[in-house]
């Protein structure tokens, strides 16, 4: 429903990749809305170096990728963590015949798509962002305060580079390895809804009931129970395009007059 209201990753063998990498885990942590910590910051859990470089060591293959065969301006982007990533082989088609780029990176959060924006998002200058994160932040043991702070932070950065370009929030989803953490899920995904009703570049695609029965998850997970099998593909499949496709023309023309910015 759409509504508006780990070990590090070697990469020592290929000296750019190497270099990007490094440079890429020079950049800065995200400010907490570029205005100070966080009251609850002490609480939170400390940095996760391995992650982060396995993560820096994944977006540097995009770069790379990019330097090579740069993506078209004006697709939909698809952002976020691994239930983007696994969405890759399928997503092409299911999205069809909206021109897509997956920017997926298994095991990210929302702070690492803002500490990589620049690398990442901002330079396919999207027509619409389909965004996926924020799952991984609670089980690391973030509050909803600061997944949903950094999230705003996230939406910061999309209008100073990206101006109007429409995000498609996907709410955390309920998977059947972290039904405990549900409450917490459910508090993050009712702030973004409500930011929703008061934002005109942010939609909230509802994800939670069609995968719930009876107030449990269905049976849509991988034997890990936390990765979604084709049935559960398919129901982000439908609520995606029933929501992005109506408007992807006039996103797609605006964003061709705003010089592939969403302006």
């Amino acid at each position: 429903m759409r509504v508006k209201l780990s070990a590090a990753v070697a990469v020592h063998s290929d000296p750019i990749s190497a270099v990007l990498v490094a440079v890429l885990l020079l950049l800065p942590p995200v400010a907490w809305g570029q205005s100070g910590a966080s009251p609850a910051a002490e609480a939170e859990p400390a940095p996760d170096r391995a992650l982060e470089r396995s993560l820096a060591a994944e977006v540097a293959r995009y770069v790379q990728s990019d330097r090579v065969a740069p993506p078209a301006p004006c697709e939909v982007l698809f952002v976020g963590s691994s239930s983007i990533v696994k969405w890759k082989p399928t997503l092409a088609a299911d999205m069809a015949p909206m021109p897509v780029i997956d920017r997926g990176f298994g095991g990210s959060h929302i702070e690492y798509v803002n500490r990589w924006f620049d690398a990442i998002v901002a330079p396919y200058r999207p027509r619409a962002i389909v965004f996926y994160a924020g799952e991984n932040d609670l089980d690391a043991g973030k509050s909803v305060a600061r997944v949903v702070s950094d999230f705003d932070e996230f939406m910061a950065r999309k209008t100073r580079a990206l101006g109007a370009t429409p995000v498609y929030f996907i709410s955390l989803k309920p998977s059947k390895s972290r039904f405990a953490q549900f409450p917490e899920q459910s508090a993050v995904n009712a702030a973004i809804r409500a930011r929703a009703t008061q934002r005109t570049d942010l939609y909230y695609l509802d994800v939670v009931a069609p995968m719930l029965e009876n107030g449990r998850p269905k049976d849509l997970f991988e034997r890990d129970g936390l990765h979604m099998t084709a049935k559960g593909y398919a129901i982000w499949t439908q609520l995606v395009r029933a929501a992005v496709l109506p408007d992807t023309e006039e996103e797609a023309r605006r964003c061709r007059v705003g010089g592939g910015s969403g302006r």
